[in-house]
């Protein structure tokens, strides 16, 4: 951390916290809340990629074994950005719903966040580049395979959701 000021260290701290579960949890639970009416009837498939993705990020990290830029324990891929890729593109997936007109700034926003808890990542020490891009894409994948899902199966007796 000696390349960067201090107070930019102190900048990427607090952007480090949205990748932490004490955002990310409380997060998610807003994020049911405000979500529109028929996604929140699938709460449990939001709420699961929040528990899977950092399961399997866990255990990729134990099969993997790659090791961090500074200390002993394994960095790929990197649990804060698997996590905050899967919480901020569920958030702008579920958002744009109900703000139709704004999906591009909500989109933008949420790419823009995980982009930042990345490069907070990479400038604490805490991985290597190639573990931020891993676990955006981890958390991504399962954003999408929730994503998926959600729109194969509509709920039955919705108007256009199937017999």
């Amino acid at each position: 951390v000696g390349w960067i000021p201090p107070t930019s260290v102190a900048i990427f701290k607090a952007i480090n916290y949205l990748g932490r579960w004490q955002f990310l949890l409380p997060g998610t639970l807003l994020l049911l809340w405000v979500a529109p009416a028929e996604a929140r009837r699938r709460w449990w498939l939001w709420a699961g990629v929040m528990v899977i993705a950092p399961i399997v990020e866990g255990i990729g990290k134990e099969i993997i074994g790659r090791p961090r830029p500074v200390g002993r324990a394994f960095g790929f891929p990197s649990g804060h950005v698997t996590a905050a890729a899967a919480f901020f593109v569920l958030s702008a997936y579920l958002l744009s719903q109900r703000l139709k007109d704004r999906a591009f700034v909500l989109w933008t926003a949420a790419w823009i966040t995980v982009a930042l808890v990345g490069i907070a990542r990479i400038a604490l020490r805490a991985h290597w580049p190639a573990d931020v891009l891993g676990g955006a894409a981890l958390g991504l994948a399962f954003a999408s395979a929730a994503f998926w899902w959600y729109e194969q199966h509509p709920r039955r007796g919705v108007a256009g959701g199937g017999p």
